[in-house]
């Protein structure tokens, strides 16, 4: 057994005898905290990146903003395949790639539209705004990756 499956079994019985209720709790909703950890990664690699490629070698903002989102593209993907929704098989995986970002290009869109209508319309501080409409798009994003891009089909259940 893999030293990570062995490090994160002893935690799992660590947490679980130290703390049942929170653990149950969790356990629950297992794949929305997954979920949220992977986003929040593939975030933190994005900006990272950014900081790297941009501030730290003086290459183009878009040129390092476009690698830096590639990066967090292909981190979030294989997080939420392998690790959130625990989807193995490569039998589907270039049109879950595809699907995947399709989801991602349309909720730049939504997210650019729902800023403005929020900030310019609506009067409501930017960050404000982007915490409304990325807990939004993370409910959707959450049940579109689990029905639509990692769903599994009977072969693979």
């Amino acid at each position: 057994m893999p030293i990570i499956n062995r490090l994160y079994y002893r935690f799992r019985a660590f947490f679980s005898g130290r703390y049942p209720r929170l653990f149950h709790f969790c356990e629950e909703r297992k794949s929305i905290i997954k979920f949220f950890f992977a986003g929040a990664f593939a975030a933190a690699v994005d900006l990272i990146a950014l900081f790297i490629f941009h501030g730290v070698f003086h290459w183009h903002i878009i040129i390092a903003t476009s690698v830096a989102f590639l990066l967090s593209f292909l981190v979030s993907f294989s997080l939420q395949k392998l690790w959130t929704f625990r989807n193995y098989s490569n039998k589907r995986l270039p049109r879950q790639l595809v699907l995947y970002l399709s989801a991602a290009f349309i909720s730049l869109n939504i997210n650019a539209a729902a800023m403005h209508l929020l900030v310019n319309n609506l009067g409501v501080w930017y960050l404000l705004s982007q915490i409304i409409v990325n807990l939004c798009l993370g409910i959707i994003n959450f049940f579109t990756y689990k029905f639509v891009v990692f769903r599994k089909t009977k072969d693979e259940a």
